[in-house]
């Protein structure tokens, strides 16, 4: 298995580097888990305001599964360490998407399991984490555009939206017609 520790390697430091270019202080511990008989997180970063302790895992396309005391340990290193924990998810030609332990999906062997849908519909993108962005739903739109007083949600833009969830539109091509 040398070759998935390598991939998982290489995937650390992407996501290490990509927090740093982010303004990020960053760090990887170094071979977390194996060298010392405490359980260290892959990667701690904060940018003075979150500080995050992440278990980052990859996949080629199967479910990523993480072993119990791996998110326990992960959890209890978080809380003393003052740092949110988040397990960090990354699947072959996909982005990070990053979950709460608490939102795992947990199996019946007391392990957790990440799949791919479940990390596009529902996980924290990478430029949510960093504060780039806030994920906002199609409801969530609606039910905001009424506050104004006016008839309900700006139909162009509901429609621009959608089109961006049914994969119509690109984000940058939304953006340019909601401008």
């Amino acid at each position: 298995m040398v070759g998935s520790n390598a991939k998982g390697d290489r995937r650390e430091r992407e996501l290490v580097n990509a927090l740093d270019e982010a303004g990020f202080a960053v760090m990887r511990a170094p071979a977390s888990g194996s060298a010392t008989e405490r359980e260290l997180p892959d990667v701690l970063a904060g940018d003075g305001e979150d500080f995050y302790a992440i278990e980052a895992k990859s996949s080629a396309g199967d479910p990523i599964y993480l072993d119990g005391e791996e998110v326990e340990a992960l959890v209890y290193f978080s809380r003393n360490f003052g740092a949110k924990p988040r397990v960090a998810a990354r699947f072959d030609r996909e982005d990070w998407y990053f979950f709460h332990p608490g939102d795992l999906h947990s199996t019946d062997g007391g392990n957790y399991r990440v799949k791919l849908e479940t990390a596009l519909a529902e996980g924290t993108d990478f430029a949510e984490l960093t504060g780039r962005s806030e994920k906002v739903t199609l409801e969530e739109v609606g039910d905001g555009a009424g506050d104004e007083g006016d008839a309900g949600p700006d139909e162009d833009v509901l429609r621009v939206l959608r089109a961006v969830v049914s994969g119509t539109l690109d984000v940058d091509e939304a953006a340019e017609l909601l401008e």
